[in-house]
Formats: structure tokens, C-alpha cells, sequence
């Protein structure tokens, strides 16, 4: 799999994703705001690109958007002191962290890990990546949305943050060693919401671009052309 940067190819390390990094995504849910970055990891092989066919995950309900800013690491790096995390970044887009809310309330109940809900075939749709310019895209105020049908559900700004950008490369980097293609899901704002079949999904900031899909279930026939041929 390759991932363009203005028309330059990399290939996806890892995905790195950011849970409650919002406080108003955090009441919508009614849990409590984290002490430190809450974060899980998606398979490479569930990047969906722009315009590409969604289909509705089977195993469960309840599947719901997230959109988020995803930004991909540019160069090796580990315990990145703040001040130089910006740096350490090539690209910037936004995508989705698709969550089966039903089948995570399930695991969350259970004490079991989140996989199901939040790793499975498709779950994230990422857009194209723009070059990291701070001359032009200002990260620290970047603003984003959710639209679904072309009714606006999710509308956030880079500054409400919990954890900003700064602080999560700093904080990742300490844990992991960043590496050249990692990508990071720095987390969604309120406004998260069911979709279903048929459900056209716009995310968009000015500053990055617009990035569409459309969803659809797994008996129809595009389905099985996209697997099959």
C-alpha cells in the first residue's frame, strides 16, 4: 500500500490512533478526561483511500464517525522534546476512526480490549495527505468537519485539544520509536453519530481538502466485484 504526500508516495508503517483527546467528546460519552494520551493502533490494511467503497462491518450495529486530523511522521525520533515535535512531521490529512460503538460498549463492560470495535476491515478512511507547511497550515487552530448526507455533524478546531499535537508526538515518541510513515489519529471532536447504508460521509478543512465516501452492505454487488476482480 502507498500513501501520497502531494503526489509523493510513502508506504504506512503503523496507525496510531488517539481516544477522548476532545472534552466535549468525552461528556458525549460520559467517561472521564484521561491524565495522559488514550491510545490504540488500527492495522495498515484498513486505510480506506478517498472515493474508495466502504462497506458495513458485520459484526456488529451501531457504527458510528469520527473524523479526526492524521498527521504521518516524516523522520525517525524517539523522546521528541515539544519544541521540535512539529518537525518530525511530513504530511497532514484528516480521516475517520470508524467505531462499532455497540460492540466497544460490549468489550468496555467486559474489561476486554477494543479491537473489534475499533480495528476492523475498513475502519479507517484516511484523505490525501497536503505537505506539513506552518506557513499554511496552522496546527495548533486547524479547523475540521463531519458532514453525512450534507447535514454538518462534527465540527472541531486543533485547539481544543486535551492533549495537542505538540504534546502527543512528544508523548508517543517516548513510548514508541517514531518512524518514517507512522501515522497518528490525534483524536475526534464532539458530534460523533451513526451511519448506515447508503450514507455518504464528507470530512473537509479548508486548509487540507475534501475527502468523500459512500457506505454500503456487504450483499451488494459492488462487494463482491471489489473482492472477486
Amino acid at each position: 500500500m502507498q500513501i501520497l504526500i502531494d503526489q509523493q508516495s510513502f508506504t504506512p508503517n503503523r496507525v496510531f490512533c488517539i481516544g477522548k483527546n476532545y472534552g466535549e467528546h468525552v461528556k458525549e460519552l460520559g467517561g472521564k478526561t484521561p491524565e495522559e494520551p488514550v491510545v490504540f493502533m488500527k492495522p495498515v490494511s484498513s486505510i480506506v483511500a478517498p472515493g474508495e467503497s466502504l462497506f458495513m462491518p458485520r459484526h456488529g450495529n451501531l457504527l458510528h464517525h469520527e473524523v479526526e486530523v492524521v498527521l504521518s511522521i516524516s523522520r525517525e525520533g524517539q523522546d521528541i522534546p515539544q519544541a521540535n515535535a512539529l518537525s518530525f512531521i511530513a504530511g497532514v490529512s484528516l480521516g475517520l476512526d470508524l467505531t462499532l460503538r455497540d460492540v466497544q460498549v460490549r468489550l468496555k463492560k467486559s474489561g476486554l480490549p477494543w479491537e473489534l470495535s475499533k480495528s476492523f476491515e475498513q475502519s479507517a478512511p484516511l484523505g490525501l495527505f497536503k505537505a506539513y507547511n506552518p506557513d499554511s497550515i496552522d496546527l495548533e487552530n486547524l479547523s475540521f468537519t463531519c458532514s453525512v448526507n450534507g447535514k454538518l455533524r462534527q465540527q472541531g478546531k486543533t485547539r481544543d485539544m486535551i492533549f495537542p499535537i505538540k504534546n502527543l508526538i512528544h508523548t508517543l515518541s517516548g513510548w514508541w520509536t517514531l518512524r518514517p510513515g507512522d501515522i497518528i489519529f490525534t483524536g475526534t471532536p464532539a458530534g460523533v453519530g451513526p451511519l448506515k447504508a447508503g450514507d455518504r460521509v464528507d470530512i473537509e478543512s479548508p486548509d487540507i481538502g475534501l475527502f468523500s465516501w459512500t457506505l454500503f452492505t456487504f450483499g451488494e454487488i459492488g462487494y463482491f466485484y471489489r473482492r472477486v476482480f
